[in-house]
């Protein structure tokens, strides 16, 4: 028995790895990085390929302006047109070009924030939105802690080294992740200039990018840079090959173009497609029909990101109604198959159904009227035992 069961845990471990394209000894080894805080994930899955000093917290300068525009595009109005406040935009730094009395919209603000990371069109989004700075470095951290941004106080809307300001390699692949989901964020990050109309009287003007990585790497699709003294140079990234998308996050890192083209080359050497296994023998009650459970399927699996031969840890979650009724067509989706690492959603398929069942007539309105009754009287049982 002991040997059996030796046996079944040894093929548990294996089977997965017969799955993977890439014995784990042509596997390469990490590059070398000159960051402080380091860290490459799936943005799938939030998996860790590459970490250094990745939990450590420290100053993150402009690519403070990730949660910054993030926020500003979720709170709506992008193309209301408005004046800048006066006070906010009377900033240090980089700028966007703002001066008092300029009519600018949300969007062109995100604009000038992810492109030439104004910290005048970072401070005049946080009081267009909150109202004021303090009250939008309150949403800045309400949002930090709902992505699960555990090592992380924004004290900035800007970026600009302030008091407790700071987060570590992996929070920010996080916000990352987060803020590429949304589709207007993805559409403005990966552009390397963009035509944005403000001023008073507005008028049409160029902005160009400060990532340079974006011109290295046609695989690389964003994100932000940033620089401060006590900072040093940081940089969140994002590169798409083969389907599959990586996040690189470096802190203080004097060579970080190079680096993060380094990681990206490993990371995706490293990476190897792997199907999420499909759980077996899935079926829902049905009522009205010939047949009493309605078999689910999914047609096709979920395919992962699995790191130096390791598929990523997961658990599944099946969606379904307690029942169905007929008549029900083969192919309707019935319900979902949930995958999650922790807290992160690796994705969803739809369950469909496995078979037609038509509606099913009873002989007479007698026999009906009975078989609901049955119904009612089992549905009244179920729920005096759930009581008592």
């Amino acid at each position: 028995m002991r040997l059996l069961r030796f046996f079944c845990g040894f093929c548990a471990v294996l089977l997965p790895l017969a799955a993977l394209r890439m014995p784990v000894s042509a596997i390469p080894e990490p590059p070398a990085v000159s960051a402080e805080g380091c860290v490459l994930i799936d943005a799938q899955s939030g998996q860790v390929l590459f970490g250094k000093n990745e939990n450590e917290k420290r100053p993150m300068a402009s690519t403070t302006k990730i949660m910054t525009t993030l926020l500003t595009l979720e709170s709506g109005g992008l193309d209301d047109e408005f004046v800048v406040d006066s006070e906010a935009i009377r900033v240090e730094g980089s700028s966007m070009g703002l001066r008092e009395g300029d009519v600018v919209t949300k969007r062109a603000l995100c604009i000038g924030m992810l492109l030439p990371s104004g910290n005048d069109a970072a401070n005049a989004a946080a009081v267009a939105v909150a109202g004021s700075i303090p009250a939008f470095l309150e949403m800045m951290n309400a949002r930090a802690k709902e992505i699960g941004m555990a090592r992380s106080w924004f004290a900035s809307p800007s970026g600009l080294d302030a008091e407790g300001h700071g987060a570590s390699a992996c929070d920010m692949a996080l916000l990352a992740r987060e803020a590429l989901q949304n589709d207007i964020f993805a559409s403005i990050c990966c552009c390397q200039s963009k035509e944005v109309v403000f001023g008073n009287p507005p008028s049409a003007r160029t902005l160009y990018n400060t990532n340079k990585l974006l011109g290295m790497d046609d695989s690389v699709i964003g994100v932000k840079t940033g620089f401060t003294d006590a900072a040093g140079r940081c940089l969140v990234s994002a590169a798409e090959r083969d389907g599959r998308r990586l996040i690189c996050v470096t802190l203080c890192d004097r060579n970080d173009w190079a680096d993060h083209l380094a990681l990206y080359d490993y990371g995706f050497a490293v990476g190897q497609r792997y199907d999420l296994p499909l759980p077996a023998d899935l079926t829902v009650p049905c009522e009205g029909g010939a047949m009493q459970a309605l078999p689910v399927y999914a047609k096709e699996q979920l395919t992962v990101t699995a790191w130096r031969g390791i598929p990523p840890e997961y658990a599944e979650t099946v969606l379904l109604p307690p029942f169905v009724t007929a008549p029900i067509e083969k192919g309707t989706q019935i319900g979902e198959l949930v995958y999650r690492k922790g807290f992160t959603e690796i994705g969803r398929l739809p369950l469909l159904a496995g078979a037609d069942i038509p509606y099913m007539q009873q002989e007479t309105d007698e026999s009906a009227w009975k078989a609901l009754f049955r119904r009612v009287i089992f549905r009244i049982h179920d729920i005096l035992d759930v009581i008592f």
